[in-house]
């Protein structure tokens, strides 16, 4: 999961970028027939992390199978490096599941981070699943303003790379930042958001396991 990783923040930061040179941003995986959406929380005054996962049906969304994991924290938040913090939660939930998903969406950056290894990176990295990330604020990099129409997307670059998108995702609602994870292309990460979109600010995957993992209502 971590390699030879020290424990200490700067053992971290070059683990990641390690593991940032192994991500694959091509389309490698077949039509999805199931998708999962994953996020994280935290219970106990941070003392537990609580990783919420929903699996799908590709063509229909409507949801197979909910979960909850809950570990302790191992490590506290330090900026850039959630993924160290909300991993090992997130493989408990990935577990627990029956039927393995074909393609993956995490609550949280895919490439669009400092050190190009965001939670759905680091994730796809670690499971080999394909993987996007779904974050609902940017972590680095700059964008122009997408239209107000659902849909509308610009390029969120950073040091003159395309590092992901600006969606908007709904009207009148701020953008959500899309991008791959691994196993992924710039452009399948934005068509897949997009197929998975019902209406609301997040797409299906992400939106039901949001509300699991937050405590806000049973999935429906």
């Amino acid at each position: 999961m971590f390699g030879a990783w020290d424990g200490s923040v700067r053992g971290a930061r070059q683990l990641q970028a390690e593991l940032a040179r192994q991500v694959r941003l091509q389309d490698d995986f077949d039509p999805p027939r199931h998708l999962a959406g994953f996020d994280v929380g935290f219970e106990d005054e941070g003392r537990i992390t609580r990783a919420a996962v929903v699996l799908l049906d590709a063509r229909e969304m409507t949801p197979l199978e909910t979960h909850v994991a809950r570990v302790p924290t191992s490590m506290p938040y330090v900026p850039g490096l959630l993924s160290f913090r909300e991993l090992p939660a997130l493989l408990a939930a990935l577990a627990l599941l029956r039927q393995a998903p074909d393609l993956v969406m995490v609550d949280g950056q895919g490439i669009a981070h400092p050190r190009r290894l965001g939670i759905a990176a680091h994730f796809g990295v670690a499971t080999g699943l394909p993987s996007i990330g779904v974050a609902k604020k940017p972590l680095c990099g700059r964008f122009d303003a997408p239209g107000e129409q659902p849909g509308d997307r610009t390029p969120l670059i950073d040091k003159g790379q395309q590092i992901g998108w600006a969606l908007r995702s709904k009207a009148r609602c701020l953008p959500l930042i899309v991008s791959p994870g691994h196993r992924v292309s710039m452009a399948g990460a934005i068509d897949w958001t997009l197929h998975c979109l019902r209406g609301y600010r997040l797409p299906e995957p992400t939106r039901l396991a949001d509300r699991l993992a937050s405590r806000r209502g049973e999935v429906r």
